[in-house]
C-alpha cells in the first residue's frame, strides 16, 4: 500500500467489491488488504494554477531583468537611450489613455492586426482540416497531397511577399493570403497524420458495434486525431502570427502593429517600437499559453489521458 495524500484512488477498480453490508469503508479496506488499492494525492486546481502562475512570473522576471541590464549597458557604453521596461510600460499606459500613434490609437492598431490574423488563420484552419481529413482517410490522396503540402511548408513566410504582391497588390488581401499559405500546410499535415495514426483496434471496435462510416469518422477518427490537430493549430498560430507582423511591415498597410514598427524605425521613436513588440509578444503568449493550454487539457481529459 502506498499513501501519498488524502485522496483514495482505486488502482484496479474492478477488483474492489463492495461489502455485503454496504459499507464503502469496508470495501476499501478489503481492497487495501488485497493490495489492489492505494492512496494518491491530487493537487487541487488552485494549487496547480498557483504553481503555474509562480513559474510564469519567474520566467517573466528573468526577461525583464535581462532587458533592464541591456538597457543600462547600452546607455553606459554607447551613450544611447535604450528604452527600459519602465519606459516602455509608461509609454504603453500613455497610449492606452487614448493618445494617437501614427494617426490611430494603439487599440485600433491591435484590433486591426488581430482581425487580419484571425481572417487568414481561420480560413487556413477550416480548409486545412478538411484537406487533412481527406488525406488521412484515403491513402492515395495522402500520397498525392503530402508532397505539395510539404513543399508549401518549406517555403518561409516572407518568401510569399512577392507572390502576394503579384497576385493581390498592396493591401489587406495580400496579408491575409500570406497568413493563409503559412498556416495551411501545418494544419493539413497534422490532421492527416492524426487520422492515419489512429489505432486500428478503434476502427475494429467501432465496426463491430455497427458504427456507420460517418459515425466512424466523427466519433472515432476525429477525436483520436484531436491532439495532432491541436498541435497543428499551435504551429500554425506561431507561423501565422510571425508572418502577420512581417507582412504589415512590407505590403503597405497603414494600420497594425507591424506598421507601427516600420514607422517607429523611420521616425526613431524606439519607445513606440518597443510597445509594439511588447504587445506582439503579449498577445501571442496569451493565445499560446492560455487558450491553447486550456484546450489541450480538455482534449486530454476527454481522451482519458489526464492533464499534465
Amino acid at each position: 500500500m502506498r499513501i501519498e495524500g488524502n485522496r483514495i484512488t482505486v488502482r484496479e477498480r474492478a477488483q474492489v467489491r463492495p461489502s455485503h453490508d454496504g459499507g464503502e469503508a469496508l470495501a476499501i479496506d478489503d481492497a487495501i488488504a488485497r493490495n489492489v488499492a492505494h492512496f494518491t494525492s491530487k493537487t487541487s486546481r488552485v494549487q496547480k494554477w498557483t504553481y503555474r502562475a509562480i513559474v510564469g512570473l519567474v520566467g517573466l522576471a528573468i526577461i525583464l531583468l535581462a532587458w533592464q541590464a541591456v538597457s543600462m549597458w547600452v546607455y553606459e557604453v554607447k551613450g544611447v537611450v535604450y528604452p527600459s521596461p519602465l519606459d516602455t510600460a509608461s509609454r504603453l499606459i500613455y497610449l492606452l489613455e487614448g493618445s494617437k500613434l501614427y494617426d490611430h490609437t494603439i487599440l485600433e492598431h491591435v484590433s486591426s492586426s488581430i482581425m487580419r490574423w484571425a481572417t487568414g488563420y481561420l480560413l487556413a484552419v477550416a480548409s486545412g482540416i478538411v484537406i487533412g481529413m481527406l488525406m488521412g482517410a484515403n491513402p492515395v490522396l495522402n500520397s498525392i497531397g503530402m508532397t505539395p503540402m510539404t513543399v508549401l511548408q518549406l517555403i518561409p513566410g516572407l518568401a510569399w511577399i512577392p507572390i502576394a504582391l503579384l497576385l493581390f497588390g498592396l493591401g489587406e488581401t495580400s496579408t491575409v493570403f500570406m497568413i493563409y499559405m503559412t498556416v495551411l500546410p501545418a494544419v493539413a499535415i497534422s490532421t492527416a497524420s492524426g487520422i492515419r495514426g489512429t489505432p486500428p483496434i478503434y476502427r475494429r471496435a467501432a465496426s463491430s458495434l455497427g458504427t456507420s462510416n460517418l459515425g466512424m469518422f466523427f466519433r472515432v477518427l476525429l477525436p483520436a486525431a484531436s491532439l495532432h490537430i491541436l498541435n497543428g493549430l499551435r504551429i500554425g498560430l506561431a507561423n501565422g502570427w510571425r508572418v502577420l507582423i512581417a507582412a504589415e511591415m512590407v505590403v503597405g498597410i497603414g494600420l497594425g502593429l507591424g506598421y507601427v514598427l516600420v514607422q517607429a524605425r523611420w521616425s526613431l521613436d524606439y519607445e513606440a517600437a518597443f510597445v509594439s513588440i511588447l504587445l506582439i509578444c503579449g498577445i501571442g503568449l496569451f493565445i499560446e499559453k492560455i487558450l491553447f493550454s486550456v484546450a489541450e487539457r480538455r482534449v486530454r481529459d476527454r481522451l482519458g489521458l489526464g492533464a499534465e
